[in-house]
């Protein structure tokens, strides 16, 4: 049979002429043009609406792709062919099957609804509906979609994007979800090359990582998969789980480098902490996972109960086991601040060259001022009343804390100091050389930590006087002139 450029033969046929309808049935072949070629057990065709239903082992062929259906409907008006029972599609690159699908012949595109499976040597593809291009490798998803790595497994989900299975260049932009071997990206955007072991993501991103109890989020992101290196920007924040409790730390600027047995964690510019029981801020801090340590430079201070510590460098270790709060260490120009029990204006004052200090359950249990010590103290009875002010200075002191006010003072070597009625305290003694109250600076919730210095803040002399009353006792003085045998904390130094 000839029809406007299309040959049918068969082994049988009927012919209905009023119809204009045509039934073949056996060996059917159909070829239209040059280039497109259909076998099949039966078909049906309609003259006037251009209409084929082929039925039986239906294989069909373009330069592009060999499709293969148990049924199969051709438009050859629109240059449509569409099934609804299941096809699959083969080009040079990929397998792609589903159970309802068209394909547009003058666009080479594919377009597949309801189970829908892409199978290439490299990845597994898994979508509800997509729209595939044969002759370019392209392909546009609109529903959850699941594309896996065939070598390492790696996964990414999203919703809507755009997927190259020749180069393995993707794009998502709805619930984007990228499944490395040992971290989880997710973003509003995402951008990923396989080849190249970049991805990059923007808007509400959170990354996971899978070994190490720890995420990190912000607002834009690049991960270099083969140098295990992640950096993010715009409301950066790592967040690390602490004894069942959050530790946030923001900067304009996070890095994190190296596997997760050595892994580096860089926050830099207007560094900010925020932990139930411990705030801080800093110019930078750099932390090792594998260590524990975190060190704090320029101008670093921390907030730990009632007390304001700073220094010139400020190193926290956690217990990598534990992973709790292990020890301080305060390092030149060490300072420890509380406010006096009572009074606003009044301030226990500690400081020296170095404080090494020991936490337990979190919270810092003893303290040990190394060098040049000196300390001003308000001594209160129980009923609140002060008695005295006791200005001291000694080489090296210790403290013991609990649920942060201090419980006892141990001078390790001679001491050489006062003790002042209230009534005829001098001003030169109510404060140590170097005091600031910086009260103003600590973030009090963990939103405060994206807001920078000067925001919606008052200067420091605008509120070294205010402030809540923290409780204070008075610290039981202990004058023992040398202690038998080396203190723990001093192994930290």
């Amino acid at each position: 049979m000839l029809h406007e450029g299309a040959v049918l033969t068969c082994q049988q046929a009927l012919y209905y002429k009023e119809k204009n309808f045509f039934k073949a049935i056996g060996n059917v072949y159909l070829k239209q043009g040059d280039t497109i070629t259909q076998t099949s057990d039966y078909a049906d065709y309609d003259g006037n609406s251009k209409q084929v239903l082929s039925w039986g082992n239906v294989v069909l062929k373009d330069p592009t792709m060999v499709l293969t259906s148990d049924t199969l409907q051709f438009d050859r008006i629109q240059q449509k062919l569409y099934y609804r029972s299941y096809a699959t599609i083969k080009d040079a690159t990929n397998t792609l099957k589903s159970k309802n699908g068209n394909y547009y012949l003058n666009d080479k595109k594919f377009t597949a609804t309801t189970r829908v499976n892409v199978i290439n040597p490299e990845h597994n593809l898994v979508s509800t509906h997509l729209d595939y291009y044969t002759n370019s490798g392209l392909s546009y998803f609109y529903g959850p979609t699941t594309i896996t790595n065939s070598t390492n497994k790696n996964k990414i989900y999203s919703e809507r994007g755009f997927y190259n299975t020749k180069t393995d260049i993707s794009h998502f932009v709805k619930n984007a979800k990228l499944f490395l071997k040992e971290r989880t990206v997710e973003g509003d955007s995402l951008y990923y090359d396989k080849n190249r072991g970049f991805a990059s993501a923007t808007h509400n991103i959170i990354v996971k990582d899978t070994v190490e109890n720890f995420l990190t989020k912000g607002n834009y992101a690049e991960l270099f998969e083969r140098k295990d290196s992640l950096f993010i920007v715009d409301k950066a924040v790592a967040i690390t789980i602490i004894d069942k409790d959050s530790m946030f730390v923001h900067g304009d600027t996070l890095l994190v480098t190296g596997k997760p047995e050595e892994r580096i964690i860089r926050t830099f510019n207007n560094v900010k902490i925020f932990k139930s029981d411990l705030q801080g801020k800093c110019d930078s801090i750099h932390t090792n996972q594998a260590t524990g340590l975190s060190r704090m430079f320029k101008n670093p201070i921390l907030w730990a109960d009632q007390n304001q510590i700073t220094g010139d460098t400020i190193h926290l270790i956690t217990n990598i086991e534990t992973e709790k709060l292990d020890s301080i260490k305060v390092l030149n120009n060490a300072f420890i601040n509380s406010k006096d029990s009572l009074s606003v204006a009044d301030f226990n004052q500690i400081k020296g060259r170095n404080i090494f200090g020991k936490f337990k359950d979190n919270r810092i249990r003893t303290l040990l001022v190394k060098g040049n010590a000196e300390s001003v103290y308000y001594n209160r009875n129980e009923l609140g009343v002060l008695e005295s002010i006791s200005k001291e200075i000694s080489s090296n002191i210790e403290f013991t804390l609990f649920n942060g006010e201090i419980e006892t003072i141990k001078y390790l070597k001679a001491t050489e100091g006062k003790t002042y009625p209230p009534s005829k305290l001098p001003d030169h003694v109510k404060e140590l050389k170097g005091f600031i109250w910086r009260e103003d600076e600590q973030p009090k919730k963990m939103t405060d930590i994206f807001i920078k210095d000067g925001e919606n803040k008052k200067t420091t002399k605008a509120t070294k006087k205010l402030g809540p009353i923290s409780p204070m006792t008075s610290p039981k003085l202990d004058t023992t002139k040398e202690l038998k045998g080396p203190i723990s904390i001093e192994k930290q130094e």
